[in-house]
């Protein structure tokens, strides 16, 4: 059972985590017509600018759920087949037995077998995921790096296979959802980013959601702040950078109000038709890039509590910012959560991240949001 929104106790939520050490956080909570708006910390560590709730925010990989919606207008127009071979649409990029066996839905779950291709994008994160065998340097190397999706989709087609084509549990990997921006460009005969500005984020009505124009973030917006794990000490603000090293899988811009629309929208069945969301929510076991095992459908996961009923919505991370939005079953609960600091563990001897106090005022931080 959801309690009513409450703001002080919403407000001293966001106190907390910032008091555990996150420099600046916003969010939007929605309970039916009730709106909350609250910010705490700053957006400059340097000025002491604060953060507002409007601000706009590189929101990761919420950008897959944005993707994957594009991708299922074009299921139920006909122009791509859910369970047809990538191969049937992208010899080139997936050739052979791997293209004629992996599917679209593999693609879209995770369970293509596909790795990730940021260790071979970022060249001296060659141990990626192994976190701590890498270099932060490798993040100022490319601050202004023009990435060719075709030659970062190669490089995690071309690596290492980390499962067999739908076999669980899943793997995440960007290489899948950049393979998706490469379809719909094929069917569609535009790129994936004007493609999904025009059906998913027009159709959702978004006023301050796009994809970015050039390095910098336009608009209200904080610098977000890197610490690779501590290894970047102070933390260095990442918001000016070439978002072409992940494109249609998480260079989105939004605010905290936009995403609240739109997975409001996506949910009510406004965005993709209710058997294409039925889709969305079909979960398999995922392994994330945390090494969580979670459930992932197709761009979106649930979040559930017991007795609290599920939400449905989707988190990102780049480097510096990070954001969580989830949206309950019913429609009537939201929350979305911008954050300008990321990976702010330290790392134990054995390269697995140490618990935070960050971590801990972030869940409570969700629980009074979802719950109260």
């Amino acid at each position: 059972m959801r309690n009513p929104l409450d703001p002080a106790e919403l407000n001293a939520a966001m106190e907390n985590v910032h008091r555990a050490g996150m420099p600046g956080l916003f969010a939007e909570v929605r309970d039916g017509d009730q709106v909350w708006r609250g910010a705490a910390g700053v957006a400059d560590v340097a000025t002491g600018r604060p953060v507002t709730a409007d601000m706009r925010h590189r929101v990761g990989s919420i950008t897959k759920t944005f993707t994957a919606a594009a991708v299922l207008q074009q299921v139920e127009s006909g122009q791509i087949g859910l369970d047809l071979p990538i191969g049937r649409y992208l010899p080139r990029r997936v050739p052979g037995e791997r293209g004629d066996a992996i599917t679209v839905r593999m693609l879209m779950n995770h369970t293509s077998g596909f790795p990730e291709y940021l260790p071979y994008a970022y060249a001296s994160l060659k141990a990626y995921p192994v976190i701590a065998d890498t270099r932060p340097q490798s993040l100022e190397d490319h601050r202004y790096t023009r990435f060719d999706p075709t030659e970062l989709i190669e490089m995690g087609v071309t690596a290492p296979a980390v499962g067999a084509p739908g076999g669980t549990p899943g793997v995440y990997s960007n290489t899948n959802y950049l393979l998706l921006g490469q379809l719909l460009e094929e069917v569609a005969g535009t790129t994936a980013e004007q493609y999904i500005t025009r059906n998913v984020i027009e159709r959702a009505g978004l006023q301050d959601t796009g994809f970015p124009t050039g390095l910098c973030v336009d608009g209200p917006h904080s610098q977000i702040y890197e610490a690779w794990f501590g290894m970047i000490d102070p933390p260095r603000d990442y918001s000016v950078y070439d978002m072409s090293w992940v494109g249609p899988t998480a260079s989105l811009i939004s605010t905290v109000t936009d995403l609240n629309r739109f997975f409001g929208r996506l949910l009510a069945g406004e965005i993709v038709s209710p058997s294409s969301l039925a889709q969305m929510q079909r979960t398999v076991p995922v392994v994330s890039q945390e090494g969580r095992t979670i459930d992932y459908g197709l761009g979106l996961h649930p979040m559930e509590a017991p007795g609290q009923g599920t939400f449905w919505g989707h988190g990102g991370t780049v480097w510096g910012a990070g954001a969580l939005a989830m949206t309950s079953a019913d429609g009537n609960r939201q929350m979305s959560v911008a954050v300008n600091l990321q990976r702010w563990n330290r790392l134990d001897s054995s390269g697995k991240p140490q618990p935070h106090p960050i971590d801990d005022a972030l869940a409570a931080l969700y629980r009074v949001a979802m719950y109260g």
